[in-house]
């Protein structure tokens, strides 16, 4: 079955994985904006998740895996919700089932904190400030140069209009309607999606499992990328 790789607001840098895990049908699938595709019309959840499933029935794929991270954890919880008997196995990785918070002042904090960065500044020179805190201080050395370049490839509108969408998630009251079997795996040092909101997430779904990563912060996937590839063959072959 295809496993589609829902990438993060900073980019479609998925390291080694395909190396790491050879055999596998894996579909990298940009959020509208990103890799050259289009924007939509609006930039919303359930948008997203129509242009997901016409880019499945345009590829003839009926039913897929989804990896989803961070934000793409988001559109795989929002997809799966949405189109149930399209999902075989979903992995939801260091995201969360809703944005933080209630109070509109702490979008309006998160919007300064995302944002910031750009005012007068280039996706290229913003992307070591968006950056700061995610990944571990020990992280495997090529993942700081690989998430910048990431970072740095954003085209800054489709940035501007995830990080804004970001903000209206919340499924949490659906959590336990999802019906695929789910496997979480998630960083101990993670800051944007942390360990005991992963776990709570992982309680709320049905039969779901969850992979803790030691040492690893927001970007498993190039900061401990054979732990992660392990992960992630765990939970597809579970």
């Amino acid at each position: 079955m295809t496993l589609v790789l829902l990438h993060g607001i900073g980019g479609g840098s998925w390291g080694r994985l395909r190396a790491d895990l050879p055999g596998l049908d894996l579909l990298d699938w940009p959020l509208p904006g990103y890799g050259g595709s289009p924007m939509l019309a609006a930039t919303t959840f359930p948008a997203i998740s129509l242009a997901l499933r016409d880019a499945l029935d345009a590829r003839g794929i009926a039913r897929a895996d989804l990896l989803g991270h961070s934000i793409g954890g988001m559109v795989a919880q929002d997809f799966c919700l949405s189109f149930p008997d399209r999902v075989g196995r979903l992995i939801l990785y260091a995201t969360t089932p809703a944005f933080g918070g209630r109070d509109p002042s702490f979008a309006d904090a998160f919007l300064k904190a995302r944002l910031g960065p750009l005012e007068g500044r280039s996706m290229e020179q913003a992307a070591p400030l968006m950056l700061e805190g995610m990944l571990a201080d020990d992280a495997d050395p090529e993942s700081w140069p690989a998430a910048l370049a990431a970072m740095a490839a954003v085209p800054e509108d489709a940035y501007r209009a995830t990080v804004r969408c970001l903000t209206t998630f919340d499924r949490r009251a659906d959590l336990p309607r999802i019906t695929a079997p789910t496997h979480l795996i998630a960083g101990d040092r993670d800051q944007a999606a942390p360990l005991k909101t992963m776990q709570r997430m992982a309680d709320a779904i049905p039969g779901a499992r969850i992979t803790v990563i030691p040492d690893a912060g927001h970007l498993i996937h190039l900061e401990r990328p054979a732990a992660f590839a392990a992960a992630v063959r765990e939970a597809l072959e579970a």
